[in-house]
């Protein structure tokens, strides 16, 4: 069977930080599809979690980063619509973390796959318009 083309991506929050500031965190298939996807985007949501946990002292040592993420013009960000907060807000899906679920509306809205190492999001498999997470290359889901 041969590799599905994905020529847009959306990237979770730890892997639009990684790619930007530890590229090594992201496996093989996670760099592969972010080079190789004409279409990166990213959640405005994802700036809104960095913000929040910086603040709430789960992630300070991203706090001198956050001015360097809002500039981040490699990434493409995603517009947070109506249907997106709708369908975030009613999907059947039991994971209730309200960025995932932004994120995963969005994915939905962009018609495309979440680079994301939260196994979470295949729970999603089967919802309309729902095209997967990417993240472990087959040989690394094996040798696990």
């Amino acid at each position: 069977m041969g590799r599905r083309v994905v020529t847009v991506v959306l990237l979770d929050t730890h892997a639009w930080v990684w790619s930007l500031m530890a590229a090594h965190r992201l496996t093989e298939a996670a760099k592969t599809a972010i080079s190789t996807a004409q279409a990166v985007h990213v959640s405005p949501i994802s700036l809104f979690e960095v913000a929040q946990k910086v603040r709430a002292g789960k992630w300070p040592e991203m706090q001198p980063h956050l001015s360097a993420l809002a500039a981040d013009e490699q990434a493409l960000y995603a517009p947070f619509s109506r249907s997106v907060a709708l369908l975030a807000g009613s999907m059947d899906w039991t994971h209730r973390d309200p960025f995932d679920r932004i994120i995963a509306a969005t994915a939905v809205e962009l018609d495309c796959p979440v680079i994301s190492k939260d196994e979470e999001f295949d729970g999603l498999e089967g919802l309309n318009g729902w095209r997967g997470r990417i993240w472990s290359n087959p040989l690394e889901a094996r040798s696990r």
